[in-house]
């Protein structure tokens, strides 16, 4: 009867089953993955960090492009007594009322090898003087100069050097980013998964224990168990049921934290334990030529050598000898009417050359581009420093590949021999061969082994993106993941 009912509550459950909400399917690491690297904050914070260094280096490319500008004051109007002077070198005070605009387009371009800046320029100026009802055009329809900095700091030479390995490091950064969510990800899915794991545990020996009490009240009954045994069985099932809930608690924080970080829903969130990460035998060297060429580190390096030897160049620049030649010519002419002022247009030209040099200084020049070259040399061995600090995480990263996927290999084959000691315990001990003691430890060590395996399979998941991060090379695939995902 017992088990005619059992076949039948199944066979209702089954025949209701299209009318109940169906639980949502498990979830694996690589859908669990994909989905946090396309709607997790984290990763469109990343998304934006990148898209914010592409606008700066557009900025920078401006700054070697043709501007063209508009600039003028219209109008400019004013009304006030002021002092003029008169041909005899007397002053009179006046009524003045008059308007003041001008207006000029000019085109510069920015000369990047020697900082200067060469421009055209076209302006015309008004002045209106509403007392005598007179009105004077200057028209200036063509200029051509020159502003070039000698013995100065020359930033945009600099910068010409520094800005492309810049936007290059950005780009290389985002995916390192990514993987680095990945590796991240891995870590909370495994929190999660192993909860579960540990509840789902806990559950098996909670039945297990019921069963097992079951047994035992029948033996005690027949005086086959004593009553020592009985509490011991009666204390296994209390413990494992207090497990079990501690089990899902646990569960539920970690599915929480899951949740925070990547965007999912913690409802009824299923994992499924993943595959063993691929045998791959990476030698150390090929691993770290990988990050030699992929990583952004390389190109950090070598932007803040060049950005500390800017800076010692910028010191020389503002100190000593400072000069600035100014040279332009044109035309230009004035009239009372604007037409006019095409005909027989003069020649402009202006030739200056400012400088300034400390004949005194008391060491300030010295001091400061000391300072400037010892704090380059701090930068080149902070560099050289963490170039070999990086280097051996990448060695050491690639030779415990190997040893990790060895030792989840013993994982797997202790955890399916600690089940099976634990089936044939259980089978002993329902038959009084063995002792509860024994069969107690047959279950913790098949619980340990179980979470033995899982923390081996988390370890190398995790080792797996972590030199994923570390080289930016797909070594299953053997191709970078620096492409055109990063590229904008």
């Amino acid at each position: 009867m017992r088990r005619f009912s059992f076949w039948a509550g199944l066979s209702a459950l089954l025949l209701s089953g299209p009318a109940l909400a169906q639980a949502p399917a498990p979830l694996t690491l690589p859908q669990v993955i994909e989905q946090a690297l396309a709607q997790s904050s984290v990763a469109k914070q990343a998304a934006t960090n990148r898209e914010t260094s592409y606008w700066q280096y557009r900025t920078y490319l401006s700054n070697y492009r043709p501007q063209l500008a508009l600039q003028g004051t219209v109008p400019n109007f004013g009304r006030e007594i002021k002092p003029v002077t008169q041909p005899d070198g007397s002053t009179v005070y006046r009524a003045v009322s008059s308007d003041f605009t001008d207006l000029g387009v000019t085109l510069s371009q920015a000369i990047g090898p020697t900082g200067g800046q060469i421009y055209l320029s076209s302006a015309v100026q008004r002045i209106e003087n509403f007392y005598r009802d007179e009105r004077t055009y200057n028209n200036q329809p063509f200029g051509i100069g020159l502003s070039q900095p000698i013995g100065r700091y020359n930033s945009l030479r600099w910068a010409r050097k520094i800005e492309p390995l810049r936007y290059e490091e950005s780009g290389r950064q985002y995916v390192e980013e990514r993987e680095n969510i990945a590796q991240r990800i891995t870590e909370l899915y495994f929190d999660v998964l192993l909860q579960q794991v540990n509840a789902d545990v806990a559950r098996q020996n909670m039945r297990a224990n019921e069963e097992l009490l079951r047994l035992g009240k029948e033996r005690f009954g027949l005086g086959r168990l004593s009553q020592s045994d009985l509490l011991l069985l009666q204390l296994n099932l209390l413990n494992s049921r207090k497990a079990l809930g501690q089990a899902q608690l646990d569960a539920q924080t970690a599915a929480v934290n899951l949740q925070s970080y990547t965007g999912l829903a913690t409802e009824a969130l299923q994992l499924t334990i993943p595959e063993a990460t691929a045998k791959l035998i990476v030698a150390p060297d090929q691993a770290l030529a990988q990050a030699r060429q992929n990583r952004r580190e390389t190109l950090a390096f070598r932007r803040r050598l060049l950005q500390a030897e800017s800076e010692v160049a910028q010191a020389k620049g503002t100190t000593g000898l400072q000069a600035t030649l100014l040279a332009n010519l044109g035309y230009t002419n004035s009239a009372s009417k604007f037409w006019s002022t095409y005909n027989s247009p003069q020649d402009k030209q202006q030739v200056s050359l400012a400088f300034s040099m400390p004949l005194v200084d008391w060491g300030r020049q010295k001091s400061i581009v000391k300072t400037a070259e010892l704090t380059r040399q701090q930068v080149q061995q902070t560099v050289a420093q963490e170039q070999t600090t990086f280097e051996q995480s990448v060695l050491t990263q690639a030779a415990q590949l190997g040893s990790l996927r060895e030792q989840l290999e013993l994982s797997a084959q202790a955890d399916s021999l600690a089940q099976q000691r634990y089936a044939i315990a259980r089978a002993t001990y329902q038959v009084g061969r063995i002792s509860l003691t024994d069969l107690n430890i047959a279950l913790t060590e098949k619980d340990q082994a179980k979470r033995a395996y899982i923390a081996a399979l988390r370890a190398c998941w995790v080792a797996h993106y972590r030199l994923r991060a570390l080289t930016l090379y797909d070594f299953a695939l053997q191709q970078p993941l620096y492409s055109e995902v990063a590229k904008l």
